[in-house]
């Protein structure tokens, strides 16, 4: 018998004492930072354990795209022929254009991807640079699991990822290559603060203090350019900005963020990431990656990984959308330029008649639609529930990549078809065995 068989198996024997431990993990939960803004994580009960074969798999694939993505950003940069591929702004091709001043193309990021856990084959969801999160969800979860009750021999010898600490030591490394880097930086975590996860914030914040990197969490818009100098709202320097303000965002407020535009393009602080990372973060990317101009920058094999692992993609406006309709759960539609899920419908959520009304309403808006990737499906149960009962839930993986290295995991679930805090997401803590 298999470990999630026995950890089921024991959760049906012993069920009111996982019961309680349940109830004593969501109290955890609430009274922890992942619950902020009136939305607390919901976790179920069985964590993910990844083997070291699984680990091995994600090790090579974010090795292999990375690499991908790396040529992309390069030849975006060098072909203008080339840029006319993306929807992107005269503003914003501007800005992306701007010197980084350090080699790293895209400096954090997480790749989703549905992966099977019986084939170790996957398919890409999507890819978050700006603003990539949740490190602080996978931490809590991890002491929240603490409390849960599933006995330590049947889980087997575990450790977990790192995500705070790493992500320190990838802002050195990459600092020190930034051309114009100072003596004993100072850090400014920056976003809309009042679209901000500020317990992860604060977070970074204690663990960039811990290296050494005296640290704000500060408001984008709060930011000021003075005599080449960028400064935050107090007057204290500011040398390396970790960024999880949006692009979208930052566009779309372009107006107030002057002062951080200005010492971007001066070069007078190392962000991380640079505007560049639009590039990969746009879900353009998906149906760009097998145009023929990119594939003529790619090897055979990196031709050969797309066709693979990307799923089919198109500009919704130019889909068939007769087809579209009627293989509807084949199908899934996006923005093409958002964040958290939103505005994300799957055909096998709706009827036909509601999945229709769907694809008509956003058929000319800036949306794309994709191949529908049946993600892998493992029991579980949410014992916080009001009745709680095992389920088969779809599995979502995301690949934390910090300077273009795998970094960790962070897992999430569902029992609908698309899985997000807008759709009854789950998330476990992740383990990796030995």
């Amino acid at each position: 018998m298999d470990r999630n068989k026995k950890l089921i198996e024991y959760i049906k024997n012993n069920y009111d004492e996982c019961l309680d431990s349940g109830k004593r993990v969501r109290e955890h939960l609430l009274q922890s930072p992942v619950a902020f803004h009136g939305r607390c994580v919901q976790t179920l009960h069985i964590p993910k354990i990844y083997k070291s074969e699984d680990i091995g798999v994600f090790r090579n694939l974010v090795s292999d795209f990375y690499a991908i993505f790396d040529k992309i950003v390069k030849h975006y940069i060098a072909s203008p022929e080339y840029r006319k591929l993306f929807p992107f702004s005269k503003e914003l091709e501007e800005l992306i254009l701007v010197d980084a001043g350090y080699g790293t193309a895209v400096p954090v990021m997480r790749m989703d991807i549905f992966y099977n856990e019986e084939t170790k084959d996957f398919k890409f969801c999507e890819l978050n640079t700006d603003g990539t999160s949740a490190m602080v969800e996978d931490y809590e979860l991890f002491k929240a699991f603490e409390i849960n009750n599933l006995p330590r021999e049947l889980i087997g010898d575990v450790s977990c990822f790192e995500l705070f600490d790493s992500w320190v030591l990838a802002t050195g490394s990459i600092y020190r290559n930034f051309k114009n880097r100072v003596k004993n930086p100072r850090v400014a975590i920056v976003d809309f603060l009042d679209k901000a996860y500020l317990p992860e914030f604060y977070e970074f914040k204690r663990r960039f203090e811990k290296y050494g990197y005296p640290t704000k969490v500060v408001d984008i818009r709060k930011l000021k350019f003075e005599n080449g100098v960028l400064l935050d709202e107090n007057g204290d320097r500011v040398d390396i900005i970790y960024r999880r303000a949006v692009t979208v965002d930052i566009m779309n407020e372009l107006h107030e963020c002057g002062a951080f535009i200005d010492a971007y393009k001066a070069g007078a602080v190392c962000v991380l990431g640079a505007l560049r990372t639009q590039i990969i973060h746009h879900k353009a990317l998906f149906y760009i990656l097998r145009d023929k101009k990119t594939r003529e920058i790619l090897t055979d094999r990196e031709n050969e990984l797309i066709e693979k692992h990307i799923p089919y993609t198109s500009k919704l406006v130019c889909a068939d959308i007769d087809r579209i309709i009627a293989d509807k759960d084949r199908y899934i539609i996006k923005p093409s330029d958002s964040y958290a899920s939103k505005g994300v419908f799957a055909g096998v959520d709706a009827t036909l008649s509601e999945w229709k009304e769907l694809v008509e309403k956003y058929r000319n808006e800036d949306y794309i639609v994709q191949e529908y990737c049946t993600p892998y499906k493992t029991e579980n149960i949410y014992l916080a529930d009001k009745q709680p009962q095992f389920k088969m839930y779809s599995n979502l993986t995301g690949l934390y990549v910090y300077d273009g290295m795998f970094a960790g995991v962070y897992s999430r679930l569902s029992d609908g078809g698309i899985i997000s805090s807008q759709y009854n997401e789950k998330s476990v803590v992740t383990f990796v065995e030995g």
